[in-house]
C-alpha cells in the first residue's frame, strides 16, 4: 500500500497538472470568444476531462477530493463561465487567481475597511478547527470498536466523520488558498448544527459552495422556466435543485466505489427535496403567523437530517467499503511517514 501512495502520488499530478493546462486554455477562451454557445463547445472537451478526471485515481480520498473539487464545483463553474456568469466572469481575474477559484471550494469575500476580519476572530476560528480535529480523531478511534456497536450507531459515526472531515478539508483548502493569495475567503460551513429548518440547513449553514453554484445553474433557470405562479414556483424549482445534487452524489459515489448505483443518495436528496417543497407551501400558508421554538426547531431539523442519513445516505459508506479503504489508507500514510520521518517501519 506504501508503495502505491508513490503512484498514487504521480497520478495525482498527473490530474491536476491537467486540469490547470486545461482551465488556462479555457482563461484564453473567455479572453477571446464572445460568451454563448460556442465559448461552451470550445470549453466542452476540458469538462469532459474534468468528469473522467477521478477514473484516473485509486485512492477514496483523492478519488473524492478531485471529484468534488474538479468533476462537480469547476464544471459548473465553466457552464456559468461559458454564458458570462458566475465566479469565474469577473473582468477583474487574474490567471492565477481564475486559476484558484476554478479547481477549489472557495469564494471571495468583498470587505471593505470597516468589514476586514478581526484577529480575534481568526484565533477563536483556529481553535474552533482544532477542537473538530480532535473530534475527528476519536471518531476515527471510535471506528475500532465498531464490531461492538449496533449498525446505526456505527452508521452515525459515518455522519460526524463526514461532517468533521468536509469541514476540515474546505477549511484547510481555503487556509491555503488565503496563504498564497491574500484572498480573504468566505467559510463553507455556518454552524450546520444550529440549523432551525431544511431550508435553513442547506441554503445557508451547509457546503455553501454547493448552495451558491446550484442556485444559478440549476434553481434560477427552473425558477424562470416555471408555468406556475411565482408564489408557488420556487417548490419545484428547489427539487430540481436536489435532483441534481443527488445526481452529483451518485457520481462521486460511483467514482469512490467504482460500483452501480443503488440511488440510497437520489432517495436522500428527493426526500428532502420533497420536504423542502412542503416546507415552502406550510410557510407560505400560515404566512409567519406561528412557527416553533427554536430549540425545538432545531432539535427536529438535525434529527430529520440524521435519520434520514442513517436510512439512505450513510449506508453508502459501507456498501462501497469507503470507510476500509479509508482507514487502510491511514494506516498506509503512518506507515509512510514513520519510514521516512522517523526511520522506522512496523
Amino acid at each position: 500500500m506504501v508503495g502505491a501512495l508513490s503512484h498514487e502520488a504521480k497520478r495525482l499530478t498527473e490530474a491536476w497538472g491537467s486540469a490547470m493546462v486545461s482551465l488556462c486554455y479555457c482563461f484564453c477562451v473567455g479572453k477571446l470568444v464572445d460568451k454563448g454557445v460556442k465559448r461552451l463547445i470550445l470549453m466542452a472537451p476540458v469538462m469532459l476531462l474534468f468528469f473522467l478526471a477521478p477514473l484516473h485515481l485509486t485512492t477514496v480520498h483523492m478519488i473524492g477530493t478531485t471529484g468534488f473539487f474538479i468533476s462537480w464545483l469547476a464544471n459548473f463553474k465553466l457552464y456559468l463561465f461559458a454564458f458570462g456568469n458566475g465566479p469565474l466572469s469577473s473582468p477583474t481575474l487574474s490567471l492565477p487567481i481564475f486559476l484558484l477559484v476554478s479547481c477549489f471550494p472557495i469564494k471571495l469575500q468583498q470587505l471593505d475597511n470597516e468589514s476586514k476580519p478581526k484577529r480575534n476572530s481568526a484565533r477563536e476560528g483556529s481553535l474552533f478547527y482544532l477542537v473538530k480535529a480532535l473530534l475527528l480523531l476519536l471518531v476515527i478511534q471510535s471506528f475500532r470498536y465498531t464490531h461492538l456497536l449496533p449498525n446505526k450507531a456505527v452508521l452515525f459515526l459515518y455522519g460526524f466523520q463526514m461532517y468533521f472531515s468536509l469541514d476540515l478539508i474546505l477549511a484547510v483548502t481555503a487556509s491555503l488558498v488565503r496563504a498564497a493569495s491574500s484572498l480573504e475567503l468566505e467559510p463553507q460551513f455556518n454552524e450546520p448544527y444550529l440549523a432551525t429548518s431544511l431550508q435553513d440547513f442547506w441554503g445557508k449553514r451547509w457546503n455553501l459552495m454547493v448552495s451558491e453554484i446550484l442556485r444559478p445553474t440549476v434553481y434560477e433557470p427552473v425558477l424562470r422556466l416555471s408555468v406556475l405562479p411565482r408564489k408557488w414556483a420556487s417548490a419545484p424549482a428547489a427539487l430540481a435543485t436536489f435532483v441534481v445534487s443527488g445526481i452529483m452524489h451518485e457520481l462521486i459515489f460511483f467514482y469512490m466505489g467504482r460500483l452501480r448505483p443503488s440511488w440510497g443518495l437520489m432517495s436522500f436528496f428527493l426526500l428532502h427535496g420533497v420536504c423542502i417543497m412542503a416546507e415552502i407551501a406550510l410557510k407560505k400558508a400560515i404566512r409567519r403567523r406561528w412557527s416553533l421554538p427554536t430549540p425545538v426547531a432545531r432539535t427536529l431539523t438535525i434529527l430529520f437530517v440524521f435519520g434520514t442519513g442513517v436510512m439512505l445516505f450513510f449506508p453508502e459508506f459501507q456498501r462501497c467499503k469507503i470507510d476500509k479503504k479509508a482507514f487502510a489508507e491511514y494506516a498506509a500514510v503512518g506507515t509512510f511517514l514513520k519510514k521516512s520521518v522517523l526511520g522506522y517501519s512496523h
